[in-house]
């Protein structure tokens, strides 16, 4: 039985960081301009990327499906607006390494003309929750917290798991990030419904909202909102400001005091965890018929003119949202994607806003300083201090720099949620989350090499097996065929019988043959001349006068 707490933990280690997230939150919550051209990438989210629907030249509709999910852990494509299809290939997508991938770009008409969806739901909150997971896994929806993981998949606990609490994630720690804080003040409702879609389809026997307790405006506008709704089995509980609260697996300690078991999910404690702009996305695709092709975007930073967070159509190129903000300024030195604690460079303006979009920082020299050359590890120590996750980060950091993958593992590197304050706090100036990465990453490819050798080992096993198979019902056939041929002892003698008789009636033949001539009383006389003629020369041949 999961038990909320009166009040919540201080997680362990974390950092406290300068929020920086005033500037972005001076101006309301707006809609940005649609572009000329919308960049979709097929894979915006965790799992398998999407298959196209359409073809170039074919006309789409706003929210119009153009590209399916082929398997279970992977999400739709929709159309973000009305326009045509103009290309299908490759292009420059938000990825650390810079990286191009496969993009419908359509080109807009400036209608904006929707089409009918079907996944509008006028009984909702009465709904057979299956259904509910369906539309949601339909309108194409993910964690919008920054993961990307099929929310329809989260929907679906399984038969035999009891949901005892539905933790709604409101803790934007990370600096700079305020898109969450923006939709909680300005869109409570959407957030509000989509979490009690979501109760009704998981049977969640309590609901929780974690939000720091620094967003007062937020905490306020959710309350109202629930009041008006007599809504009081949604709880709201705010949580100590401090990095990475926001993490699921420390707000999950924070509100119940649980933690969640090493490489575990929070479902092993009959708990599942969404994201606000998650909750709000399902309430828009079930109660308005609008599938996921917009979100909430923080632009911010020193180098952008006018921090603001914006309702951004998925494909929009960045460069367009620098724009929509008033532009660059001369203190711009760095294009992020994310915070200045998790994020990562972008190499180009040109990639456009995905699913998983929640900042453009565009930051100064000062906001993120250039990198100092690493020196040797000091074992101070303050990488483990710091660590949320109650790693070793110092051990984790000597095996990976050894390659040593198989003793890595023994220290939990997958518990590592990469939040950087490790790396944050080293006096020598150390990447460590780079290396952590690096051993993930090396760790996935040899599983997945092992996982192809086993399946060339037990496609080999299999075909040896068949052929020795195949050789035995070869043998088998022989000898029954060998068994067939072989007479047998009761055979041999009616053989013999049968011989015997075939001469009696070759013997019988001849005999009647040198009886005589030929009874001819019947015949003509012409017949029965040639009838003597041969028997003349039957008789000349055999020596009879």
């Amino acid at each position: 039985m999961v038990t909320l707490l009166e009040q919540p933990r201080r997680i362990p280690g974390g950092l406290h960081l300068d929020a920086n997230k005033a500037q972005s939150l001076q101006q309301p919550l707006r809609a940005c301009s649609i572009p000329e051209q919308l960049y979709i990438p097929l894979s915006q989210h965790i799992g398998e990327a999407a298959e196209p629907l359409l073809e170039v030249g074919d006309e789409v509709l706003k929210g119009q499906l153009v590209a399916r999910s082929p398997v279970y852990i992977s999400a739709p494509i929709h159309a973000s607006s009305s326009g045509k299809i103009v290309a299908i290939g490759d292009y420059p997508v938000p990825h650390p390494s810079g990286m191009q991938a496969t993009c419908i770009v359509i080109a807009t008409d400036g209608k904006d003309q929707p089409v009918d969806t079907g996944l509008k739901m006028d009984t909702v909150f009465d709904a057979d929750p299956a259904e509910i997971r369906q539309r949601v896994r339909d309108a194409g929806i993910v964690g919008l917290g920054g993961a990307g993981f099929p929310a329809s998949v989260k929907l679906n606990p399984g038969p035999e798991r009891e949901i005892e609490l539905l933790v709604i994630n409101a803790a934007e720690c990370e600096p700079y990030i305020s898109c969450d804080e923006a939709l909680m003040c300005h869109r409570p409702q959407d957030i509000i419904d989509g979490v009690r879609i979501m109760r009704h389809a998981l049977n969640a026997r309590q609901v929780v909202i974690g939000v720091e307790n620094n967003m007062p405006q937020a905490i306020e506008s959710l309350q109202r909102c629930l009041e008006e709704l007599s809504e009081d089995a949604i709880r709201i509980t705010p949580v100590p400001v401090i990095y990475p609260a926001g993490g699921e697996k420390q707000l999950i300690y924070a509100l119940t005091g649980e933690e969640v078991p090493s490489q575990g999910l929070p479902l092993d404690l009959g708990i599942v965890c969404h994201n606000v702009g998650t909750a709000a996305a399902i309430a828009r695709a079930l109660l308005q018929g609008e599938p996921l092709i917009s979100r909430v975007v923080t632009v911010t930073g020193e180098g952008v003119r006018q921090p603001a967070n914006l309702e951004v159509r998925i494909g929009t190129p960045v460069a367009e949202l620098i724009e929509e903000c008033g532009g660059y300024t001369d203190e711009v030195a760095r294009l992020l994607m994310g915070g200045p604690m998790m994020g990562f460079s972008l190499a180009s303006d040109a990639v456009p806003a995905i699913k998983t979009t929640n900042c453009i920082l565009a930051a100064s020299y000062r906001e993120t300083p250039q990198a100092t050359a690493a020196s040797a590890c000091i074992r101070c120590g303050d990488c483990v201090d710091v660590c949320p996750a109650g790693l070793l980060p110092q051990q984790l950091y000597w095996y990976a720099r050894a390659r040593n993958f198989d003793n890595i593992q023994d220290y939990n590197l997958f518990d590592c949620i990469e939040c950087g304050c490790c790396a944050q706090v080293c006096p020598s100036h150390i990447p460590l989350v780079q290396y952590y990465r690096f051993a993930k990453t090396e760790i996935w490819s040899l599983d997945s090499e092992r996982q192809f050798s086993d399946m060339a080992r037990q496609r080999h096993e299999f075909r040896i097996e068949r052929l020795e198979q195949e050789k035995i019902a070869l043998e088998e056939r022989r000898a029954r065929a060998r068994k067939a041929l072989k007479p047998k002892v009761g055979d041999a003698t009616a053989k013999q019988a049968e011989i015997a008789a075939a001469l009696q009636r070759v013997k019988a033949k001849k005999e009647a043959q040198s009886a005589g001539p030929r009874n001819t009383g019947n015949l003509t006389e012409e017949q029965q001349a040639k009838i003597a003629e041969v028997d003349r020369r039957r008789a000349s041949t055999s020596g009879q006068p």
